[in-house]
């Protein structure tokens, strides 16, 4: 197995996901790591737990406060409540487990978060420094204390001015937090798992007023040297910059013609950090295929950083478009819809949808997607990389059948018109949802080459982030339409591709996500803040 080629491995990922793990392959579950980081013997500054309950109508002037960012945090990847539900009973049993789970606003494939958070801070009421969250204390761990600004800046490709953020934060992998349940296939969930954190994190932003920009590039060595992470273990995918000023004050395109930077050369201006961490397993198991798939995607030089445009392909015909009624993007309080999200399976329930509320869906989670990056430069609105396909069943005014959405023109592209649900049931690996209650069946879908062509393999984790960040605008606006939504990989892509043809335009799906009105799952739900 690690002697796979790296094309024949990501393959298989895509679309034959059982031959990337052994067949004699079994979780240890009594040796489970925790899912969170948790140091040990370094200076620690708590967080108020007293989290505001709304985050409309807040006053985002000037820098924000240690206060300001706890509660920040919080809302981005805190542990937000306690959970306790009873599973279904086996028939042989007489009563079934108690299922008990911290949870978060954010989903994560088997609940296991392989992502952790990490910041540069310079706020005045704490060191300069770098930070790790730990949300399981609601707390910083001081890592590295100083300023790094220049560092970090040059860690960029100097596409960005520092000196203009509060701060920056760091979105990095875990390996072994959730390879030791899903083996190889660990690699496809942290990009997607990554993407998803991003995009609370840029939506959490825009409520407390700091503007942002995701950097997918830059230099590996140099960001974990700085976070004093050890690259067998764990990697940095995206940096965050964060400021109060507008993003076109502090980013920038770079400059060709500046000097090329050396990940190797800017480690040698700091001292090397070490710190004690608790992993909880006894057993960690090696993982030499994401190691190489790590060390495939790294950037050593600021030479290989790149801007890429995708291309248009209008093949369709718009004729056959079916438009959609204009609607204003939705209007509603984050908190509240990120306590209300859930990710229904047996509590799916059909009930008819309005051809507003689609329109809604499709509107809110295509337009709060748009975003500032590294890829795309200083366009205002620059052809996103990912999409929407859904199959649709007993929509207002909408025959029965499988669509694109068209972002641009607020309109569904006809593919293949009839009733898919049997066929997308039998395409499931786990049939742990029926279909036949879900009016609303989309797919993510990217380019089938992951970009390889521009950014390498690094385009693989890229598109999968962006996959990540694009379903979980899809699940709050589900949310606050009053609906849930479940993201699943356990899906044939071989056949959601043929059924949407998406080879018609080089495209492939990346998930699929189950999307309509559900019933209240019976559990006890606690709150984790004051």
């Amino acid at each position: 197995m690690s002697q796979m080629n790296l094309e024949v491995f990501l393959h298989r990922l895509q679309y034959d996901p059982d031959k990337v793990k052994p067949l004699d392959w079994e979780t240890d579950w009594d040796d489970a790591p925790l899912p969170y980081k948790l140091y040990r013997g370094l200076p620690m500054f708590p967080l108020s737990r007293e989290v505001p309950a709304t985050l409309e109508g807040r006053d985002s002037t000037g820098v924000p406060s240690l206060r300001d960012i706890g509660h920040f945090l919080y809302y981005v990847f805190g542990l937000a409540q306690l959970t306790q539900s009873v599973m279904e009973r086996d028939t042989t049993e007489e009563l079934g487990g108690v299922l008990q789970m911290c949870r978060r606003f954010v989903p994560s494939g088997g609940g296991l978060y392989p992502s952790e958070m990490y910041l540069y801070l310079k706020l005045g009421e704490l060191p300069a420094g770098v930070y790790h969250y730990d949300a399981a204390h609601h707390r910083l761990v001081l890592l590295r204390e100083g300023n790094y600004d220049e560092y970090l800046a040059k860690s960029l490709g100097n596409r960005c001015d520092a000196n203009g953020c509060f701060g920056a934060a760091f979105v990095s992998t875990v390996y072994w937090k959730n390879f030791y349940k899903y083996n190889n296939f660990a690699y496809r969930l942290q990009g997607l798992d990554a993407g998803v954190l991003i995009g609370q994190m840029l939506e959490v932003a825009k409520r407390f007023g700091f503007s942002s920009g995701v950097h997918f590039q830059f230099l590996d060595q140099a960001v974990n040297y700085l976070l004093g992470l050890s690259e067998q273990e764990e990697s940095v995918y995206a940096v965050i910059p964060l400021s109060t000023e507008p993003a076109f004050r502090w980013m920038a395109n770079g400059n060709e013609d500046e000097e090329t930077i050396f990940a190797s050369e800017l480690c040698r201006e700091l001292s090397p950090v070490r710190h004690d961490h608790y992993v909880r397993s006894q057993k960690i198991v090696d993982y030499p295929m994401l190691l190489r798939m790590s060390e495939a995607s790294r950037l050593d030089s600021t030479q290989l950083f790149r801007q890429i445009q995708k291309d248009e392909q209008a093949i369709s015909d718009e004729a056959l478009a079916l438009p959609l009624p204009p609607v204003d993007r939705l209007s509603y309080d984050l908190a509240t819809v990120c306590r209300n999200r859930f990710s229904p399976e047996t509590e799916f329930v059909l009930k008819p949808i309005g051809l507003s509320q689609l329109a809604a869906l499709l509107r809110e989670a295509t337009a709060s997607f748009s975003y500032r990056n590294d890829l795309d430069g200083l366009q205002e609105e620059a052809e996103p990389r990912v999409c929407l396909y859904g199959c649709f069943y007993g929509v207002e005014d909408i025959p029965d059948g499988a669509y694109r959405y068209d972002g641009a023109a607020h309109a569904l592209q006809p593919v293949c018109l009839g009733d898919h649900r049997q066929r997308m049931q039998e395409g499931m690996s786990l049939p742990n949802i029926n279909l036949f209650q879900v009016p609303l069946s989309f797919h993510v879908a990217g380019e089938r080459s992951f970009f390889q062509s521009q950014l390498g393999k690094r385009g693989y984790r890229i598109l999968q982030m962006e996959a990540g960040m694009l379903v979980h605008r899809l699940l709050l606006a589900a949310s606050a339409l009053g609906m849930g939504g479940r993201p699943l990989l356990g899906f044939d892509a071989n056949d959601s591709d043929a059924l949407y043809r998406t080879d018609s335009r080089d495209e492939t799906g990346l998930i699929f996500i189950p999307v309509g009105p559900y019933r209240q799952r019976l559990r006890l739900a606690g709150s984790l803040s004051r």
